[in-house]
């Protein structure tokens, strides 16, 4: 009777070590990350806004965002439209107003059948998109205010922990052109680097 419990028990030990390599095995094959990622935004003549980010929220955005940052792709671009009391967007056009682009991704949001529960509150760093619910693909927006309309409509996937100065500067110093927060080139705040901490 003991040696058939004792079988009996190791068959269970065996089987739950046996599923818990497979979970193991299935995200170590998934494409994106999981977890709280850093990264540091360093603005020219602003400083460095630090960010923590979302993947176990938004995987695709946040793999999509350190990929595009340690590939060195927001090296010189700039900031093209900033709202005081709403956001500062970039990522898109470089310092002589050229864009450029990245390939689109998948948004990570409950209109897009996405479930996002990360609110576009003051310091929260998002995902810029066209009419396309998967048009997003490098352009971001760091909300300078809480703006509860664009929950659910764009994905949200982290959130600034250090540097809420330097966004309060940049979004009620910039001269814009117009009521949608155009910069005009010369205008426009550059992103030196993101450097991506963990």
């Amino acid at each position: 009777m003991k040696k058939a419990l004792l079988i009996t028990a190791l068959c269970i030990l065996c089987l739950a070590l046996l599923v818990s390599c497979g979970k193991k095995e299935k995200q170590e094959d998934s494409p994106y990350l999981s977890g709280l990622h850093h990264v540091e935004l360093v603005i020219r003549d602003y400083g460095t806004i630090s960010l923590e980010l979302d993947a176990d929220t938004a995987p695709i955005s946040v793999t999509n965002f350190i990929n595009l940052a340690n590939s060195g792709f927001y090296d010189g671009l700039t900031f093209h439209r900033i709202i005081e009391g709403f956001m500062m967007q970039g990522g898109g056009f470089d310092e002589k107003g050229n864009p450029k682009e990245a390939s689109p991704i998948k948004g990570e949001f409950a209109k897009n059948g996405v479930t996002n529960n990360i609110d576009h509150d003051r310091g929260v760093i998002s995902m810029a998109r066209a009419n396309d619910f998967n048009s997003g693909s490098a352009q971001f927006f760091i909300m300078h205010e809480k703006a509860p309309h664009l929950d659910g409509q764009y994905a949200a996937f982290g959130h600034v922990t250090d540097g809420m100065d330097i966004v309060d500067k940049i979004c009620e110093n910039t001269p814009v052109q117009d009521g949608n927060g155009s910069v005009a080139v010369k205008d426009r705040p550059v992103i030196e680097t993101i450097r991506v901490i963990d």
